[in-house]
């Protein structure tokens, strides 16, 4: 019996290859195979031991560990996390696992692989990271290709993996060109940085080619977390206190100021999406925030609303909006609700057609039960409303989906 109940069709708009430490460097071109730094498990819960483990074992779980996974039936998604879950970075065994989930469709993401082509160097001497690699446009979009290409790989040969690919949009006629080979690749949504890359805003008219090749070859676009700096500037930690330990017991991963604020850089850029009339040049345009929570939606839609219809007045490019903000992101956006987060009540203070399931698989974020944590929120919702949060809101966003 699978995990979710066959009584609707359930899609997942978050899931997560754990990749091993050669996971894009051996789909990168040779030029850069010696700059991209290996996948790096240091601000996880996956220790060096269990990395070292499986890359020993020819980048395999053993047999054992496959079939005691397989025999955990409908509790894989309570037991099987991180880098020893079935199918965390082998194909053929995440096909196993989508049999055993249940879910008609699942958006894989990265988890540790988007260092390079994300990288944030902003204001920074030389653009130089902390491993003294100096992050030229070449290297970063040579990574993103790699990643492309890994990506592709792990979902090419089970439909209801749905690939998601990484553009840095740093560099506009670069992005274009790894957008084409995204697409022919097979990727099916494409996941962008939700910061001011390259220093401008997303909105530029020199990145518009971009949002209208996603809009014409019907690909949605991505924000997740992971595509900012996870952590706020250390100026904001500086109390005079001890350091804050992040939520594993460290102190690289988010910590408890980094996740009071992490909505604001996927509001401000879809805010600038709004407001530089991307949505309004583009209806056709799809996209999502995932795993960025929701709780800051509904107040978002009226933000937006209000200043669009007084700053038009004085605001020539304002007035050249037509569509209300929150319009616009009804009919074209869509966000995933953290476990924590009442979904009904989100509905009611904006739309029921806004909100995602997601299941975080095999992230111990996603919880034990995701569907469960959803539905004691959505307890006394009528059934065509959690379908839309299942499934009718997702395929929305990727029509094409549907099985």
């Amino acid at each position: 019996m699978a995990y979710a109940p066959d009584n609707r069709d359930f899609y997942d708009a978050d899931s997560h290859v754990m990749e091993l430490p050669n996971f894009i460097i051996d789909y990168a071109d040779k030029e850069f195979k010696d700059l991209i730094p290996p996948v790096n498990y240091k601000a996880s819960l996956v220790t060096d031991e269990e990395v070292e483990e499986i890359v020993n074992n020819g980048g395999k779980h053993s047999k054992e560990h496959v079939e005691t996974q397989i025999a955990l039936g409908d509790r894989l998604i309570a037991e099987s996390k991180e880098i020893q879950a079935l199918g965390a970075f082998n194909r053929a065994d995440r096909s196993v696992a989508m049999d055993m989930l249940g879910f008609k469709k699942q958006l894989v993401f990265a988890t540790h692989s988007v260092v390079t082509p994300f990288r944030d160097l902003r204001g920074k001497a030389k653009y130089v990271d902390k491993q003294g690699v100096k992050i030229t446009p070449e290297l970063r979009y040579g990574a993103t290709r790699a990643h492309n290409r890994a990506m592709s790989d792990f979902c090419s040969e089970d439909p209801r993996l749905m690939g998601v690919g990484v553009i840095p949009l740093h560099e506009p006629e670069l992005a274009m060109v790894e957008l084409d080979f995204a697409i022919k690749s097979g990727l099916e949504a494409i996941w962008v940085p939700h910061y001011a890359c390259g220093d401008r805003s997303p909105g530029h008219l020199a990145l518009d080619p971009f949002w209208r090749k996603l809009s014409e070859e019907g690909i949605p676009f991505l924000m997740h977390v992971g595509g900012s700096p996870l952590q706020l500037d250390k100026s904001w930690s500086d109390n005079g206190k001890p350091p804050s330990k992040d939520w594993m017991g460290g102190g690289e991963n988010v910590r408890a100021k980094d996740m009071v604020v992490m909505h604001q850089g996927p509001e401000t850029f879809v805010s600038m999406m709004v407001l530089d009339g991307v949505f309004e040049r583009h209806p056709e345009l799809k996209g999502a925030s995932v795993e960025l929570g929701a709780g800051w939606v509904p107040e978002m839609l009226q933000r937006l609303d209000y200043v669009v219809k007084t700053w038009s007045r004085v605001d020539k490019n304002l007035s050249e909006i037509k569509r209300k903000p929150s319009e616009q992101l009804i009919e074209q956006m869509a966000f995933t609700p953290f476990h924590h987060e009442d979904v009904s009540m989100l509905m009611d203070a904006s739309h029921l057609e806004l909100y995602l399931f997601s299941s975080d698989y095999p992230h111990v974020e996603g919880t034990s039960d995701p569907i469960g944590r959803f539905e004691r929120f959505l307890v006394d919702r009528d059934e065509s409303t959690k379908n839309l949060f299942y499934s009718e809101n997702f395929l929305k966003i990727f029509p094409d989906a549907r099985v």
